[in-house]
C-alpha cells in the first residue's frame, strides 16, 4: 500500500481536496480531527497537556482549544513542546488505521508536515498552495480567527516556495472546477505507481 501525506497551509483547502480524493474512494485520515479526539481521549496526552499548559488546558472535561491556541502561537517553544506531545501518538494513531484499510493507496492530510521534517514517512508528498490573501479570506469565513491570528499562524509554517521542493506533486487551489482535474490527474498516477 501507497502512503501519501496531504498537506499545505492553514486556508489552502486541505480539507476540500481531501474530500475530492475520497470521492475517488480513497480513505483520508485527519490528522487535526483525530489529534482533537486524542487529546480528549488519551489520559497520557491529557496529563502531558495540563503538565505543560495548566489546569485551563481542559475546560468542562473538553478540550480548551482557545487557551491553547492564545498559550502556544506567539511561543514557538511551547507549540513544539506541545507538538512533541501529541505528534508521535497521532502517528502512531494513523499507522493502526492504515493497516485496516484495503485499497491501493489511502492518505494522510497533514498541516505540519514539512515543518516536522515528516515527508520522508510518505511514498509521495502533496503539496496543496494558494496565494496568502485568498487564504486569509478563506478562513476568516469559516471561523472566528482574526486576520492577526491567521497571519501569526501563518508565520508558524513554512513559506510555500520552501515545500514546494519538498513535495512530489503540487495543486494550486484556487478555482475548483481546475482543482478537481488535478485531483483526478494526481489519483491516476499514484494508482499507476501501485
Amino acid at each position: 500500500m501507497i502512503v501519501v501525506g496531504l498537506t499545505g497551509g492553514i486556508g489552502s483547502g486541505k480539507s476540500t481536496i481531501a474530500a475530492m480524493f475520497h470521492e475517488l474512494g480513497v480513505p483520508v485520515y485527519n490528522s487535526d480531527e483525530r489529534a482533537k479526539h486524542l487529546m480528549n481521549t488519551s489520559k497520557k496526552i491529557r496529563k502531558q497537556l495540563v503538565e505543560l499548559l495548566g489546569k485551563k488546558t481542559y475546560l468542562d472535561d473538553k478540550l480548551n482549544r482557545t487557551f491553547i491556541a492564545k498559550k502556544v502561537f506567539n511561543d514557538t517553544d511551547l507549540l513544539e513542546q506541545l507538538n512533541h506531545i501529541v505528534h508521535p501518538i497521532v502517528r502512531k494513531d494513523f499507522i493502526k488505521w492504515a493497516k485496516k484499510q484495503n485499497t491501493p493507496y489511502v492518505i494522510q492530510e497533514t498541516a505540519l508536515l514539512f515543518e516536522n521534517n515528516a515527508q520522508k514517512l510518505y511514498d509521495a508528498v502533496i503539496l496543496i498552495t494558494a496565494p496568502k490573501e485568498l487564504r486569509i479570506a478563506r478562513v476568516l469565513s469559516r471561523d472566528e480567527s482574526t486576520k492577526e491570528q491567521i497571519v501569526a499562524r501563518m508565520n508558524n509554517q513554512l513559506d510555500d516556495e520552501n515545500k514546494l521542493e519538498l513535495a512530489d506533486f503540487v495543486i494550486e487551489n484556487i478555482d475548483l472546477k481546475s482543482t478537481a482535474l488535478k485531483v483526478l490527474n494526481i489519483h491516476e498516477r499514484i494508482l499507476a505507481e501501485c
